[in-house]
């Protein structure tokens, strides 16, 4: 019967059922594949560590989806790679891969007609060859200089047909390899943030407080025997909610923000008479402009304060910045 003609068999039950046994299984071919991790893996991993060229990943249908996110994964982390099309590698493409390159094979059973056509030409021409099969006895596997256990015991598929668990244990694999690699070329968050900077992480490592303070010239800054009434009005136009207290060389001896102006109110001080190093807070935390952004939000949230002066090498006062300003630069 034709499934688009046949009665719906539909239930929420049955959905349920089906979507845990999925997951189960996609769970144990992952775990399976940690249990027979051996030498080859290290041996692909020093293969593509050593090599002086690109990683190139290939693979067709689902294997292909696969070996296209593998290539991204790994372009991300520190090792240079780029996904090839094994058919198009036969009409042209073939000619992206050097000598210096090393190609990391997808396929599930090991015999797919497209890699296998290109194979004899990357291995004549220099190239290494890593095989991540589910069957260490196909002509791939044979082919390769190393292979990557890649085998599941059953597809989640309730027909055990579509590629689920064997696509997702690939997948898993060509993670760990990524890992692997980045750990060894000491690929860090820094290095990451580099190659995204698009990215929340990248805004959060390569932003730095310069980059989003409030210059020296558009932070009020007044001498610490100004009126307080001045200081608040000096406050209000400045709209950073704080007024920097500096020396006759603008280095910061107090900061008067609005919590200081309540605080004042709260204990009935006469504002109209007294100096704002009367109520100022004394010796204000500081942070350097060559420090990174989240450093700044880091520091905010340990000392419970929402806005920060800005010194320079000297100690003199470059600039301000409170949580908005680290709002707007999407830091936090």
């Amino acid at each position: 019967m034709n499934p688009s003609t046949s009665a719906p068999r539909y239930s929420p039950e049955r959905a349920q059922e089906l979507g845990r046994q999925t997951l189960a299984i996609e769970a144990a071919a992952v775990a399976a594949l940690a249990e027979r991790l051996d030498g080859e893996f290290s041996r692909a991993v020093e293969l593509i560590l050593n090599s002086r060229g690109r990683l190139i990943v290939s693979g067709m249908g689902k294997s292909g989806h696969v070996a296209r996110k593998i290539a991204a994964t790994m372009a991300s982390t520190g090792t240079p790679a780029y996904f090839v099309h094994p058919a198009e590698a036969s009409h042209g493409d073939l000619g992206m891969i050097t000598r210096d390159d090393v190609l990391l094979a997808l396929s599930n059973s090991g015999e797919s007609d497209e890699l296998l056509r290109i194979v004899p030409l990357i291995k004549r021409q220099g190239a290494r060859l890593i095989a991540m099969t589910g069957v260490p006895t196909s002509t791939l596997a044979g082919e390769a200089d190393v292979h990557l256990d890649a085998a599941v015991a059953q597809e989640a598929c309730p027909h055990n047909l579509a590629p689920t668990a064997s696509t997702t244990a690939a997948l898993a694999l060509g993670d760990a390899l990524a890992v692997a690699l980045l750990d060894a070329r000491g690929f860090g968050p820094e290095d990451f943030a580099r190659s995204h900077p698009g990215g929340t992480l990248g805004r959060r490592l390569l932003t730095h407080v310069g980059d989003v303070m409030r210059p020296a010239e558009r932070v009020p800054a007044l001498a610490p025997e100004t009126d307080i009434t001045n200081a608040v009005v000096a406050m209000s136009r400045g709209g950073l909610g704080l007024v920097a207290v500096i020396d006759g060389e603008n280095r910061p001896l107090g900061i008067f923000t609005d919590g200081d102006l309540r605080r004042a109110f709260e204990k009935r001080i006469d504002l109209r008479q007294g100096v704002i190093a009367s109520v100022m807070h004394p010796a204000p935390h500081t942070i350097a402009a060559d420090r990174l952004a989240v450093e700044a939000v880091e520091m905010m949230e340990r000392l419970r304060i929402n806005a920060l002066l800005v010194t320079d090498a000297d100690g003199r006062l470059a600039g301000a910045l409170n949580m908005h300003d680290l709002f707007t630069a999407k830091v936090i």
